[in-house]
């Protein structure tokens, strides 16, 4: 009798079961294209230094591109990569607000991953195309990033906090272009490499590709791109130290006033002490000009006397003009009173100026609810007025300093984060941009360095000097060409302090009395974009049928 259980399938010795890998292939590409998304993605900008990691972020997604995957896995995967670094990155804001930070991450996340849409439809087509069609296309497909980057200025009141050029704040010989094009221009420059890099890999591991004999025209243009900007960096910054000139001693004051004690009117008096021991003692260092944050003064230095009494006196004590954040209250205890976020000189001699710069992009339910009619049932997380009203032109603040005067082109709190408000200080006259902000909301994590990445950007924008005072940091100064001349930290190492450094800030006399060609032309190379996308899209559309690509 036989052991051998005759309803079982004969054996068979190369029926090999497919593992489970292979099983649900796609899945599991799926998940590693995830992780490797929101890993690139959160280590490519600050307060993480690895800029390097940005001209592969987007290399993942890309690549799995050119497999063909099925629209709604790709599309799923990559906006939930995306919700979830936005989240991470802007992690800082949980100190503000939970509920912020879960609805803004997912938000900003999905904005930016629709570029993974275009990627979807472009890329595959790519495969099998004469050069020249792949190469407009690749210039489309990178030229919708920047439109994208571009709408995030201006649609639904514009966020555009953390552009990929931001990454590249450290990589000075990377920034210059931006001079010319904006900082779209790096961000352009970026996504091309990404797209590089991913036809070229998609080359030697789907195709088959060996050495130099099937070279990548895609990943060469991008590296006559990066060619580019180190072109534009030595033309731009050679030789520079010799044109420098003194411009002023500057002395930067950091209170340092937590945000639950700021608006609290029994702290007032205290708030009041330490702005006073703060600005005496950076006096005494005897600079040109004195800067304090945003909104320092627990009073409004326009439209309280005693928070101008307190300015005035304490401004002929230190002999030294004072750049001040406050709050002004115009036609108060009036209907039509309203209330601004400003910047205030106050000077030795004539106390605080008449003159002053209001804010001119306001924060959205920190500053004034949106469609307030709509959501009237939420307030602001700043616990002071109704909502502000909003400044409408660029006001530059002319500055007595020892030997002349200077015009300083006031931004407040994150207004340095869109190009174009900087942009229309400088047309206005300014010849140093003064950043003034109030990052106290936020802890001690990565907001401060994230933050000052857009001034490194609006730096070279601009070929403008760039001040920044924090209420506990970041502070410093950047030169014309984005780099960090001077980080204002503690005996310890940290930003993060109360106390005041004094620093002396100097000029390129190449840009005195000069704009960029950014400056004279503005978003230009948006308008190239919006070109390129319609040549793209359509190089593929009426191209020739592709060759068959063996993979």
């Amino acid at each position: 009798m036989s052991d051998v259980d005759s309803s079982l399938p004969p054996y068979d010795p190369y029926d090999v079961k497919p593992s489970f890998v292979e099983r649900h292939a796609d899945y599991v590409a799926a998940a590693a294209v995830f992780g490797l998304t929101v890993l690139l993605a959160v280590i490519s900008f600050p307060p993480f230094e690895m800029p390097q990691f940005a001209y592969a972020m987007l290399v993942p997604g890309v690549y799995w591109a050119y497999l063909k995957p099925r629209l709604k896995l790709y599309a799923w995967t990559m906006f939930a990569a995306q919700a979830v670094a936005w989240t991470i990155i802007l992690g800082w804001l949980h100190h503000v607000t939970w509920a912020g930070l879960f609805l803004l991450g997912p938000f900003i996340g999905a904005w930016i991953g629709s570029w993974y849409l275009a990627a979807w439809w472009i890329v595959p087509r790519m495969l099998g195309r004469p050069t020249f069609t792949r190469l407009t296309a690749m210039m489309g497909l990178a030229a919708v990033w920047v439109v994208i980057e571009w709408s995030r200025t201006w649609l639904l009141g514009g966020f555009p906090w953390l552009p990929l050029a931001a990454s590249q704040w450290k990589m000075v010989s990377m920034l210059q272009i931006a001079s010319y094009t904006g900082a779209v221009g790096v961000s352009f420059v970026v996504v091309a490499v990404n797209l590089g890099f991913a036809a070229y890999s998609h080359r030697l591991f789907r195709e088959g590709a060996k050495g130099l004999g099937k070279r990548s025209q895609e990943f060469f243009l991008a590296l006559f791109l990066v060619l580019v900007c180190f072109s534009v960096q030595l033309q731009e910054t050679y030789s520079r130290v010799r044109f420098n000139i003194p411009f002023a001693r500057v002395a930067f004051v950091q209170p340092y006033i937590p945000q639950d004690l700021k608006w609290d009117p029994a702290k007032g008096p205290g708030i009041l002490k330490i702005l006073e021991e703060q600005t005496l003692a950076a006096a005494s260092s005897r600079p040109d000009v004195i800067l304090w944050p945003e909104a320092s003064t627990p009073l409004a230095l326009r439209g309280d006397a005693t928070a101008a009494a307190f300015a005035n006196t304490l401004v002929a004590r230190a002999r030294t003009p004072l750049v001040a954040g406050s709050i002004a209250i115009e036609d108060g205890g009036t209907p039509r009173e309203r209330w601004f976020n400003g910047a205030f000189l106050v000077t030795p001699d004539g106390g605080v100026q008449k003159d002053y710069y209001a804010k001119r992009q306001l924060v959205p339910f920190g500053e004034f609810v949106p469609l307030r009619p709509l959501l009237g049932w939420l307030s602001k997380f700043v616990p002071i007025g109704d909502d502000f009203a909003r400044g409408l032109d660029s006001a530059p603040l002319v500055v007595p300093l020892k030997e002349k005067s200077a015009v300083f082109g006031p931004l407040i709190c994150y207004e340095d984060i869109y190009p174009d408000l900087a942009r229309r200080s400088v047309i206005a006259g300014s010849e140093v941009l003064t950043v003034l902000t109030n990052n106290g909301w936020f802890g001690e994590g990565g907001a401060a360095y994230q933050h000052a990445a857009h001034s490194v950007l609006r730096a070279v924008e601009t070929r403008r000097p760039v001040l920044r005072c924090g209420n506990g940091g970041w502070s410093g100064w950047i030169d014309e060409f984005g780099l960090v001349r001077e980080e204002i930290q503690n005996d310890a190492g940290t930003i993060y302090f109360r106390g005041h450094r004094t620093l002396s800030v100097q000029r390129d006399k190449r840009w005195i009395g000069r704009e960029s060609f950014y400056v004279e032309h503005g978003d230009w190379f948006v308008a190239v974009c919006f070109c390129a996308v319609l040549l793209g899209v359509g190089a593929l559309w009426f191209a020739p049928a592709p060759k068959p690509v063996e993979t």
